[in-house]
């Protein structure tokens, strides 16, 4: 199986995202999402230079395929000028991650991968997507194995299965929702036309927790994460029995290089070793793997469905 660095969610400083991406044209990753994909207003990379990185990128690590990643939430005429840029850049793969950036690249037959944020639930609308140029889905993050076991098998019996490649968003704080609304910004009772642009302070996203004190989400601006981190580490080895093509893990601030190199360690090993090497951790999650509620860390000897 392939790895993936998937976009950046957060709201970095053009020095921290420079440095953050040069320490990973030597990690033992096989692809490299790029681009803004939550708010229009975090411009410490325009569109010229996320793709000025993208080149960089490519000339220091040739071997690793690199894809520009779309908003997820068009609201403006700007923002859909500026997604005209991204699907016309003529050198990368697009991670279309609203279904106005499908219409754009489908029109104009550019083959395209779509993110967890398009909800595709079935194997008909993939292959519906696939006539149009898709070559790549990641699942929603709310669903389930046995959901994903479904859909490659659907999949296989249309005769389409070897021309997708599916990847699993299976490390980070999971992307839930996005709004018009700044959640961010309204916590510190600003507007969201003058956010100040708080995200900035929040490297990691805004933490929200219950009167019981237990993590429930991460505010990012316009976006809501899940207040866990999740983690299918532990579940390498089913995602490779059932055909995963690409383990997606989610950048974080702190760290990253060493939790690609635990997955691309346990990757590279034959999968009856990786059942041996496991790891819980409190604070992460994999409840909707299981078909359970999101928040709750669970394994596989609790189930045999």
């Amino acid at each position: 199986m392939k790895l993936s660095l998937g976009p950046l969610l957060y709201f970095w400083s053009f020095d921290e995202i420079k440095q953050f991406y040069q320490s990973m044209t030597e990690a033992p990753v096989d692809i490299i999402y790029l681009g803004e994909t939550v708010c229009s207003k975090r411009r410490s990379l325009n569109f010229e230079q996320w793709l000025s990185l993208a080149h960089e990128i490519k000339d220091s690590a040739p071997d690793k395929e690199i894809v520009l990643s779309t908003l997820s939430l068009i609201e403006a005429e700007s923002e859909l000028k500026t997604l005209r840029r991204y699907c016309d850049n003529g050198d990368f793969l697009v991670e279309a991650n609203d279904m106005a950036a499908v219409q754009l690249l489908s029109t104009h037959s550019i083959p395209f991968t779509i993110g967890p944020t398009i909800n595709t639930y079935n194997a008909q609308a993939l292959a519906i997507m696939q006539k149009q140029g898709l070559q790549r889905w990641t699942m929603p993050v709310e669903l389930s194995k046995q959901t994903l076991s479904g859909i490659l098998a659907d999949l296989n019996r249309l005769g389409i299965k070897d021309n997708i490649e599916t990847e699993i968003f299976s490390y980070g704080h999971m992307p839930l929702a996005l709004s018009a609304r700044c959640f961010t910004a309204r916590a510190h009772n600003l507007p969201k036309d003058q956010c100040d642009l708080k995200c900035l302070d929040y490297p990691d996203g805004l933490q929200v927790k219950s009167q019981e004190d237990e993590s429930l989400f991460t505010l990012n601006g316009i976006q809501t994460l899940s207040g866990l981190r999740y983690d299918l580490y532990n579940e390498l080895a089913q995602m490779q029995a059932i055909g995963v093509d690409i383990i997606r893990l989610s950048p974080r601030s702190k760290n990253m290089l060493d939790i690609i190199h635990a997955y691309r360690q346990k990757l590279d090993q034959p999968i009856e070793q990786q059942a041996n090497n496991t790891y819980t951790i409190e604070d992460n999650c994999n409840g909707y793997w299981y078909g359970e509620p999101g928040m709750i860390q669970t394994n596989s000897a609790t189930h045999t469905a």
